[in-house]
């Protein structure tokens, strides 16, 4: 078992691969709001 040195617990590895999934998630839910966004501005256009 690795050593466990970090404040979270986990180890680079397991850190490295949460980043990675942690920023597909931003990346996807930034697209659907920017998508959301532009589908509401066709809509009902605020300025």
């Amino acid at each position: 078992m690795s050593t466990r040195t970090s404040i979270s617990g986990l180890t680079d590895e397991e850190a490295q691969e949460f980043h990675t999934y942690y920023m597909q998630g931003l990346v996807g839910f930034t697209a659907v709001a920017v998508v959301a966004h532009i589908l509401v501005w066709m809509w009902k256009p605020w300025f």
